[in-house]
This record gives C-alpha cells, sequence and structure tokens, in this order.
C-alpha cells in the first residue's frame, strides 16, 4: 500500500482528500502546516506527498525545498496545490510550478489520482 502525505492548513480539504485517498487503497498521513509535514516526510517516509502551496507561517514553497535538500526526502516526488492557479491557466500554461506538478484548487479528484499514479510509476522504475 502506497503512503501518501497530505499537507493544507484547511481541515476540510485535508478530510475530504484522505477520504478519498483511502477510498482508492492508498495510506494516507496529514499535517496542517510545514514544519510538522518536514519532520512527518522524515520519519514516516511517504511514497508521495501533496502539499497545499498557500499557508500561514511556512508555505509550500519553502517546504518543498526543505524536502529537495534533505537526503532522507529528496527523492519524495511531490504534487503542489494552489487557489493561485486557475483552471484555465492550469489548461493552457501546463501544471509546473518550480519543476514539480502544480493543480489548481478547488481540486479535481480524478486528475490528482491520474498525476499520482504517473509520479508513483516512474518512480517505482528508479
Amino acid at each position: 500500500m502506497k503512503k501518501v502525505l497530505i499537507v493544507d492548513d484547511e481541515e476540510d480539504a485535508l478530510q475530504m482528500l484522505g477520504k478519498r485517498l483511502t477510498t482508492e487503497g492508498y495510506s494516507v498521513i496529514t499535517a496542517t502546516n510545514g514544519k510538522d509535514a518536514i519532520a512527518l516526510a522524515k520519519s514516516q517516509h511517504p511514497d508521495i506527498i501533496i502539499l497545499d502551496i498557500i499557508m500561514p507561517e511556512m508555505e509550500g514553497g519553502q517546504v518543498a525545498a526543505e524536502l529537495k535538500e534533505h537526503p532522507l526526502t529528496r527523492s519524495i516526488p511531490l504534487i503542489l496545490l494552489t487557489a493561485m492557479l486557475s483552471k484555465e491557466e492550469e489548461e493552457k500554461y501546463g501544471s509546473m510550478v518550480g519543476g514539480h506538478i502544480a493543480l489548481a484548487k478547488p481540486l479535481d479528484a480524478e486528475k490528482l489520482l491520474d498525476q499520482m499514479k504517473k509520479l508513483l510509476d516512474s518512480t517505482a522504475v528508479l
């Protein structure tokens, strides 16, 4: 069973996404802030991280940068979630931010699951 770390400061978003991923067969762990996310990533070694960009204290870009610098977490694929990117922009310009896949909020669960599968399949080959 693949382990997913979901990081979002909105409890409703965490619960909704966590429920959906659990029903899809993923093991889910959650964090509501960047510091906890980094600690959990180091201790729990998730297979993939879904990370909100806009969060108080430590925004998602900083979290992603720290994760990519640490040897224990640098190879974990990340998917960034953001309300700063509209669905139209995502379609028109693609969905890459800082070398990571970025998906617009409100989230399209099917698109997220498709991206997760692609990332997990590509890292399994390494």
